[in-house]
Order: C-alpha cells, then sequence, then structure tokens
C-alpha cells in the first residue's frame, strides 16, 4: 500500500510537470508497466483528480481541469516561489487579492517543512520594497485581460492616454507585461492596423469580450522589448544612438533597467539607444558607465560630450582658459563619432 501510494504521488508530479505523456513515457518513468499506468490513473480519478486520455498511437494522458481543486505537488524551489509571491501580492501590489493572498499563504506556511521556512523568512526579511513604485491595479482588471489573451478574444476598453485624452479601442490581446511598476497590455489595435501597448491603470475594459482571432506574429524583438521601446521613447525628452565597447552582459548590468536599450553588436561591443532630458546629462551618464563608447549620428550629444570632456580636463589639471561652448564641435564636419574614456 505504501509502494502504490508513493507511486501514485509520483504520477501526480509527473502529471503537473508536463501538458501530455505517453502512457509508455510514464511507464518508462515509474519503472512499472502501462496497465500498471492505466490502474494508477483510475486511483487518481477517484480521488477526483480529471486525468483525460486519448487513444490510439499519438494518444496518452493529461492533467485537466476538475470543479475541485485538488491538492498540489509542489517542489522545494516551487514553493519558496509560490510563498514570496503571495507575500507580495498581500502587501497590496494588486488590489482586490490581500486578503485572499494572505488566507492562501497561512495554509501553505502550514505546511512549508522548516529548512524551506526559514528560506522564505530570510528572503522576506532582508528585502525592502520601496512604496509608491506605480499604480495599483484592480485584480479583476487582470483576470479579464488575462483570459481574453488566452481565449484569443477581442477587447473592447475605454482608454486615456499620458494626456488624458479619452479613446474607445478595439484589440486582439495577446500579453500583459509587466515592467515591475506598471502593467502593460500588448495588443493588435484593430482600427489602427499595428501592434500597441497600453497602460492597464489607464484603461477600462467593456464585457463581454468580442469574437475570437487568429493570433498575429509577435512584434520584432518579442513582447517585453516592444513594451521597452515604448516605455523608452516616451521617458526622455533627448535621445540617442552610442556604441559601447563592451559585451551587452556587461552594459546591461549598469544601464537604467526598462529605460535604455542595450542590443549586441559582438562579443565585445553593443549598442545602446539612451535617453535623458537633455545632451548635456545624457554626457554625463553615459560618463558614469566607465566604458569606452563612441556617439553616432548625434551632433548634439557629441558636442555636450567634448564640452565635458574639456571642463574635466581643466579641472584635473587646474588650467584656466577658455571653455568650449556647447554648440562648437572643435573637430571638422567630417567627424562621424567622438570616442571617449
Amino acid at each position: 500500500m505504501l509502494e502504490t501510494s508513493a507511486r501514485l504521488l509520483r504520477l501526480l508530479s509527473l502529471l503537473q510537470a508536463r501538458r501530455d505523456w505517453s502512457g509508455a513515457g510514464l511507464a518508462e518513468r515509474l519503472g512499472v508497466t502501462t496497465r500498471t499506468v492505466r490502474a494508477d490513473v483510475e486511483r487518481l480519478r477517484s480521488l477526483g483528480y480529471p486525468v483525460h486520455a486519448t487513444p490510439g498511437v499519438a494518444g496518452g494522458y493529461r492533467l485537466g481541469a476538475g470543479a475541485a481543486l485538488p491538492p498540489l505537488l509542489l517542489d522545494d524551489d516551487e514553493a519558496v516561489a509560490v510563498a514570496i509571491g503571495l507575500r507580495t501580492a498581500a502587501s497590496g501590489t494588486v488590489s482586490g487579492i490581500e486578503e485572499t493572498s494572505i488566507r492562501a499563504l497561512a495554509k501553505l506556511e502550514q505546511v512549508l517543512p522548516a529548512r524551506l521556512r526559514q528560506r522564505v523568512n530570510a528572503l522576506q526579511t532582508y528585502t525592502v520594497p520601496v512604496s509608491g513604485g506605480g499604480p495599483v491595479i484592480d485584480a479583476d482588471v487582470l483576470t479579464v485581460i488575462s483570459r481574453a489573451c488566452r481565449d484569443r478574444e477581442r477587447l473592447r476598453f475605454d482608454y486615456r492616454d499620458h494626456d488624458s485624452a479619452a479613446s474607445m479601442r478595439d484589440v486582439e490581446p495577446h500579453r500583459l507585461v509587466s515592467t515591475g511598476r506598471r502593467w502593460y497590455l500588448v495588443g493588435w489595435d484593430c482600427d489602427r492596423g499595428d501592434w500597441r501597448s497600453f497602460r492597464v491603470d489607464r484603461l477600462a475594459a467593456r464585457t463581454p469580450t468580442g469574437p475570437r482571432f487568429a493570433p498575429h506574429e509577435p512584434p520584432q524583438g518579442g513582447f517585453a522589448e516592444y513594451v521597452a521601446r515604448g516605455v523608452s521613447a516616451a521617458l526622455w525628452a533627448y535621445r540617442a544612438r552610442v556604441r559601447v565597447h563592451a559585451s551587452a552582459e556587461v552594459v546591461v548590468q549598469r544601464v537604467p533597467p526598462t529605460t535604455w536599450l542595450v542590443s549586441a553588436i559582438d562579443e565585445e561591443t553593443c549598442l545602446v539607444d539612451a535617453g535623458a532630458d537633455t545632451p548635456q546629462l545624457l554626457a554625463v551618464y553615459l560618463g558614469a558607465l566607465d566604458l569606452d563608447f563612441d556617439v553616432i549620428d548625434a551632433p548634439e550629444l557629441a558636442a555636450a560630450t567634448r564640452l565635458l570632456a574639456d571642463r574635466y580636463a581643466r579641472a584635473a589639471g587646474g588650467r584656466h582658459h577658455a571653455p568650449l561652448r556647447a554648440g562648437s564641435t572643435g573637430q571638422s564636419g567630417s567627424d562621424q563619432c567622438h570616442r571617449r574614456r
């Protein structure tokens, strides 16, 4: 009986880990015959687990959704991740689920082994959240949008842009993207015939959802990069591209997250789409990278960089002479880029 129970738990864990399994695959992983697998599947069904079977050569088993939520099997890392996620949700980052998150967290921590509870407590104790990082989102709104994405149903909603101009949008929703501060919906705007991203805190979904749609190919770079490009473009008054003489992996650790875009050129250089309020500020920020870089087709940034370099040289050498004006280049117009360490 103990051996059978242990095998049932192992079978349940396998069914939860992957969407589809063949009978032969399950038998091999469990070290039993396919006949035993069929018998164990029937035992799981009697316990309330909806295990669906498909006959034929390409058939197999799949764990479906039932009328009641059966117990879940989580490995150590999954249990820690769920506990941390519930504690974060209980802090109010998504409105409307704080109390539910606390109840679920209490149930989970009651059965957590001591070693895992210590890991969760350590992470929570030495992690300090910064309040006011972004608008709080209604959990029901996220649920409506995520369901529309999953079911591929068109979504209509009222939207306010950054200038508070109101409009009604008809969108084929594809993904929800979180930047850590805000939630964005990425979808195909049916009226404009192109991809658009929408801040979730600025939309009011209309229900019911519309007809089903066939998904489009994702925008270049994927949904997360599409949102990052849009956020970056809207954030800064001045933007420029620079070639940095370091790998993309190194540079991405030093630039503002989600606001500067980094793309690899080769193993030793990368292209950075950077931004700031003014060319002068951008020159300062780029200098703070402590990496060599080339200014590409941005005369205002090149001039600001030369002015800053001249000022630093005077400060370091104690020399006093007339500084370069921000509009002067100090080089011929044929120069295409300016390199600075």
